[in-house]
């Protein structure tokens, strides 16, 4: 996994101050991607730490999971259910430019740290929220996870093949969406901020995120059309052929004929150009009618041929196509490896763990330098004494008291 140190330049988000209240995925995604603009995240965590560092393992070491979504931020431990940590809180929110959160619904409101208390303190805060379900509607006060998003928003009825039971995404999609949502949305804020001058409090649903994502089936929907609710690895809305993974001789490959041009490139690759314009494959609507065979047809012949080599043909000729790969295939793949998307930072003891780079490429601001995800409250001394000024006697008072 390879660190690389960004060019030049200074960072997009460098002197920005965020308080990272956040916790599982949603928030702590959006915080992230953040630091990487160089934003100085706190992440302000209660006695117990984010779930996240704990929920898979028994052993009492932290997931690998919490580096992947924390590293470059720095740790304040507080407990804000004692008034003495709810009045630290305030006291940052004085000096910081946003606050991110994504806890149920009416948690904020019962802490007595809603947004119009926020405000009093600092006009120019801006508040994110990550919620299910948003502020209106019947769902509104329903706690929600990523599986309860996807099965109410339809992806759970739309994954997996039409024999089996409804499938979740592999992946907690409404989860990284919404957090990539929010991203945005404080984006927008920060730029209206500096026309108005003021704050304010922005905030993204997961279920309104997840939504957009059923284009292709709810467009066959409404287009009149009739098609399974699962459709497997087919195009979910049944509507491109061929779209599917077909078997090879070390794994399976995806390949797909998004245009016809594609369709004809690929016949050429197979040695099938006859194909290319005879009537029922020519188009392709008239593919699609005929899924069953075009499927046959290229299956029978992509097994014959090693996955690696196959992506590179299709490649070179135009055909879109990629190989399925493990998760152990993923961690040491070449375009990973160049991107940067995985990289290895060091912490105490000499032990590295590994994180994220950043997906967002700006030419004139990169991102900066990862360093490792804080311990619970690691950094609370001294955030405390660079932010709110406080004495040594004062932090001590305060760490005996609990609340730090």
């Amino acid at each position: 996994m390879k660190t690389a140190d960004p060019p030049g330049g200074r960072p997009a988000y460098e002197g920005l101050i965020v308080l990272d209240l956040s916790q599982l995925l949603l928030g702590p995604y959006c915080t992230m991607l953040m630091s990487r603009l160089g934003a100085d995240v706190i992440k302000i965590e209660p006695p117990g730490g984010d779930p996240l560092r704990m929920y898979r393992t028994a052993s009492g070491s932290e997931t690998a999971a919490f580096a992947l979504m924390n590293t470059g931020k720095r740790g304040l431990r507080l407990d804000l259910k004692k008034e003495a940590g709810k009045e630290l809180l305030l006291k940052l929110v004085e000096g910081a430019d946003v606050v991110v959160e994504n806890f149920g619904p009416h948690t904020l409101g019962r802490l007595g740290l809603d947004y119009r208390v926020l405000a009093e303190r600092n006009s120019r805060i801006i508040l994110a929220s990550g919620r299910g379900y948003g502020l209106e509607g019947p769902y509104r006060d329903y706690l929600a996870m990523d599986l309860m998003i996807q099965a109410v928003a339809g992806v759970l009825t739309t994954t997996g093949f039409p024999e089996n039971p409804p499938v979740k995404a592999g992946v907690p999609i409404a989860d990284m969406t919404a957090g990539i949502h929010l991203m945005a949305a404080i984006a927008v804020a920060l730029y209206q901020r500096t026309h108005t001058g003021c704050g304010q409090h922005v905030m993204v649903a997961m279920h309104d995120c997840l939504l957009p994502s059923l284009s292709s089936p709810l467009a066959a929907w409404l287009d009149g059309g009739t098609q399974p609710e699962r459709t497997g690895n087919r195009h979910s809305g049944l509507a491109v052929a061929p779209y599917n993974v077909y078997p090879v001789s070390d794994g399976w490959i995806a390949i797909l004929a998004l245009t016809d041009r594609h369709w004809q490139n690929l016949c050429g690759a197979m040695g099938r150009a006859e194909l290319a314009d005879r009537p029922g494959f020519a188009t392709n609507s008239e593919r699609a009618e005929r899924m069953d065979e075009v499927d046959r047809i290229v299956s029978e012949w992509t097994a014959g041929h090693p996955k690696q080599d196959l992506f590179e043909l299709l490649g070179t000729v135009g055909v879109p196509a990629a190989p399925v790969l493990s998760l152990a295939e993923v961690v040491k793949d070449p375009q990973v490896r160049a991107q940067g998307m995985l990289q290895e930072v060091e912490v105490s003891g000499g032990r590295r763990e590994v994180t994220f780079g950043s997906p967002l490429r700006l030419g004139a601001s990169p991102p900066v330098p990862v360093s490792p995800a804080p311990g619970i409250g690691s950094d609370s001394k001294q955030l405390l004494v660079e932010k709110l000024g406080l004495s040594a006697a004062e932090i001590e008072e305060l760490s005996d008291a609990g609340v730090i």
